[in-house]
């Protein structure tokens, strides 16, 4: 990879991904027994599904990925999944707490407690458009790993897999740009719903103080979800800076119809049955 990497301009080149699946989930805040999602992508998540494409080990170098700037642009929002879980042990012998001894070993329950209530949240149908900006040797070389991975890809957590084509395509320029050139990707359903061929869609994107371009509803936040490494003995985040604002899309659609029986005023529910 080339050392290049560690300064981005805006004529380098973008991978642009697009994540649907029936459930996503993106760990922001998770701790033990509840398990969040933030709302969109996180830039752990992203490298982990890169690093896991690449057939990168857990306790492998992560730094050149780090290197790569980060945008997302939410295309389908979804909606908030509660899943329920209870944990218990095969052997029917108390489960284990968080407290350790002075040896470093877990401590039991107290009082003892055979079963754990664990709460866990997920992203249903929800759609994203990733943009990964990188040199042009690095695009290309994530752009083949995407498409054929050496490990399976996850959409935030192993049983959330991503659904269609993961690779949109590449393009050059900043991730701005990308992000409001590509069309809208949501869901079939959505599309018949619409009606117009344009839609205003919020983006979020890594800040970079030497590009002048701006978006509508512009503002500068802080988000920690870099990861310091994906070693379970090491892990660790920090803060990246990043802006959030809107951009306007085409939809592939000039004047769609509406979804439900009203876009097929000829359908006879019962003719099947000989009312």
């Amino acid at each position: 990879m080339s050392t290049d990497d560690s300064v981005l301009s805006p004529d380098d080149s973008v991978l642009l991904l697009r994540l649907a699946g029936p459930l996503q989930s993106w760990g922001a805040s998770s701790q033990y027994n509840r398990r969040d999602t933030a709302n969109a992508p996180t830039k752990s998540g992203v490298l982990g599904l890169l690093a896991a494409a690449l057939g990168r080990h857990r306790g492998d170098d992560i730094s050149d990925l780090l290197r790569l700037r980060l945008g997302v642009r939410t295309d389908q929002p979804g909606s908030l999944l509660r899943d329920y879980h209870t944990v218990s042990d095969y052997r029917g012998v108390p489960l284990l707490s968080a407290a350790t001894n002075h040896a470093g070993l877990q401590k039991a329950t107290s009082p003892k407690k055979s079963i754990h209530v664990t709460t866990r949240y997920y992203l249903q149908d929800a759609v994203f458009v990733v943009a990964v900006a990188g040199s042009a040797q690095t695009v290309e070389m994530l752009r083949s790993a995407v498409r054929a991975p050496v490990f399976p890809l996850a959409l935030g957590r192993r049983s959330c897999v991503p659904v269609g084509p993961l690779v949109i395509g590449t393009c050059r320029g900043g991730l701005l740009a990308a992000l409001a050139d590509t069309p809208w990707q949501a869901g079939e359903l959505a599309l018949r719903r619409h009606r117009g061929s344009s839609i205003r869609l919020p983006v979020t994107v890594d800040d970079d103080p030497s590009s002048s371009a701006e978006m509508p509803g512009d503002s500068v936040g802080r988000i920690r979800d870099v990861p310091v490494s994906f070693d379970p003995r090491r892990r660790g985040f920090t803060e990246r800076a990043v802006r959030h604002g809107w951009v306007t899309v085409a939809t592939g659609v000039e004047d769609a119809e509406p979804a439900g029986p009203a876009s097929r005023p000829d359908h006879d529910p019962f003719a099947l049955i000989d009312w």
